[in-house]
């Protein structure tokens, strides 16, 4: 393909085009449409690592090796008014994760709280869409998930632990909620394949390698990251000076709650291989609603919140820096804009669409990127 031409596309046309991407894997439409949604979430929110970039590596792929179930039949193996245990047998995660928060509200809603833990899932991408569930029924949501290891323990350099996102939406008087979505690693694997489609060099401390140095060319270090020579560092980066450990502690705890809680695999368990063969990633997730209404009235607390974080983007801003952001705002304004003006679709991308119109047949898009 010559040239790196930008494309934007409109989101709703890349949302249908995953919608039938998946269905001719055999992905039942409603389930297709729910995947779809919260891949083009990202993209609008401008978290480019986790949304339609992954349709093809991450999602058609593997349903294609076999490795991931295109019919989710998860399955409640445990439940209680507060609480439940979900098998996903190896469905989508997506699918899982949307209707396990559902049911986190539901119970929230009779009981003040409700929690569900799944087991043998997959991929559920952004987090954030879960807690945000959560936050537009006037709850406070929280979720997180285990992932194939890419992150070393403080003062180590095995990749033993996943990006493992700690997640948290609450409602606010504003036009959008606080929404905390991020790794507890410094970076994401995600993010790395975003610096390798723009051959890009990765920031210095993001990973390590096996002699205890950091690595910076995205290409070598997703091989290596593949071969468990090269590991993320957590959040706080290789000292405990600088917080490793926390990054590394907050990591661990959503490892256990998405694995020991609930009976499910965990740490090198998580790779996707076995034996040298591709296999189920089989991930854990855990979700957490919380009814504001059982603690205080839903008025009062959007607007303490709504006011908190006004307080914190009115502080004195540094030197040389514009103004100050809370979690969740840079999003919202992304969307907006990318509601308007389209997905931007980087050449690598361009490449994997073209290549699933012209395998599946899908010739009604007529997208504006080059053939070869």
């Amino acid at each position: 393909m010559a040239g790196s031409e930008v494309h934007c596309i409109d989101y709703r046309t890349l949302q249908q085009f995953m919608v039938d991407v998946f269905t001719a894997v055999d992905v039942p439409k409603d389930d297709a449409e729910v995947v779809a949604e919260v891949l083009i979430a990202s993209d609008l929110r401008g978290i480019d690592s986790h949304g339609i970039s992954r349709l093809k590596p991450i999602y058609y792929d593997r349903i294609k090796d076999g490795v991931l179930q295109p019919v989710t039949r998860m399955e409640i193996v445990r439940n209680g008014p507060t609480t439940a245990v979900v098998d996903g047998r190896d469905g989508m995660g997506h699918v899982i994760g949307k209707k396990s928060m559902a049911m986190a509200m539901e119970k929230a809603e009779e009981y003040g709280m409700g929690m569900v833990a799944v087991r043998n899932s997959s991929h559920y991408g952004i987090a954030g869409y879960y807690a945000e569930m959560a936050a537009e029924r006037g709850m406070i949501g929280i979720t997180g998930t285990n992932a194939r290891p890419s992150v070393a323990p403080t003062f180590g350099v095995e990749n033993m632990l996943g990006t493992n996102p700690l997640t948290f939406a609450m409602p606010t008087d504003e036009a959008f909620p606080f929404v905390l979505d991020c790794a507890t690693s410094t970076s994401q694997r995600g993010k790395i394949e975003v610096y390798a489609r723009h051959d890009r060099s990765v920031p210095e401390g993001w990973v390590i390698n096996e002699d205890g140095e950091t690595a910076s060319n995205p290409h070598e270090i997703l091989q290596a990251l593949t071969q468990g020579t090269a590991a993320l560092t957590p959040v706080g980066g290789l000292t405990e000076e600088t917080g490793s450990h926390k990054g590394y502690g907050y990591s661990t705890v959503v490892e256990l709650l998405s694995a020991a809680l609930q009976g499910g695999l965990f740490l090198k368990a998580l790779s996707g291989m076995r034996d040298g063969q591709k296999v189920p990633h089989r991930i854990g997730h855990f979700f957490i609603a919380i009814d504001v209404t059982a603690f205080t009235e839903l008025e009062e607390f959007t607007q303490t919140a709504g006011e908190i974080l006004r307080q914190l983007r009115a502080s004195k801003v540094a030197p040389g820096q514009e103004r100050i952001y809370t979690a969740g705002e840079k999003e919202y304004y992304m969307t907006q804009e990318r509601k308007a003006q389209g997905i931007p679709i980087y050449e690598s991308l361009q490449r994997e669409i073209v290549e699933l119109v012209s395998e599946l047949g899908l010739t009604q898009y007529n997208f504006p990127f080059p053939k070869k």
